[in-house]
């Protein structure tokens, strides 16, 4: 538990989980692109979430894809969405 809530406190890491928690694959270079950051540092931000268990990657030549974790417990998707839906009422009530 403490590996996922390490892993989701970073708003860099919250964005790019966001990103791939609809249940496609995702290219780093397209996190890169979307939440304007190097290379080297969506990497180690993706990292974590992979050693969190939150997703999973697969090599395609020079570049990782990332997606959901289809196996994680039910109970840690029940933290993750509840912690977007507290960031989207958030941002919705400073908005």
């Amino acid at each position: 538990m403490q590996h996922v809530l390490t892993a989701i406190s970073d708003p860099t890491r919250r964005a790019a989980l966001a990103l791939v928690w609809d249940g496609g694959e995702h290219c780093v270079c397209e996190l890169m692109a979307r939440l304007n950051a190097s290379q080297s540092r969506m990497s180690r931000h993706m990292k974590v979430l992979r050693e969190a268990g939150l997703v999973l990657d697969r090599r395609d030549a020079q570049w990782v894809r990332y997606r959901r974790n289809p196996q994680l417990a039910p109970a840690l998707v029940a933290i993750v969405d509840a912690v977007f839906a507290a960031q989207d009422a958030y941002e919705r009530k400073v908005a």
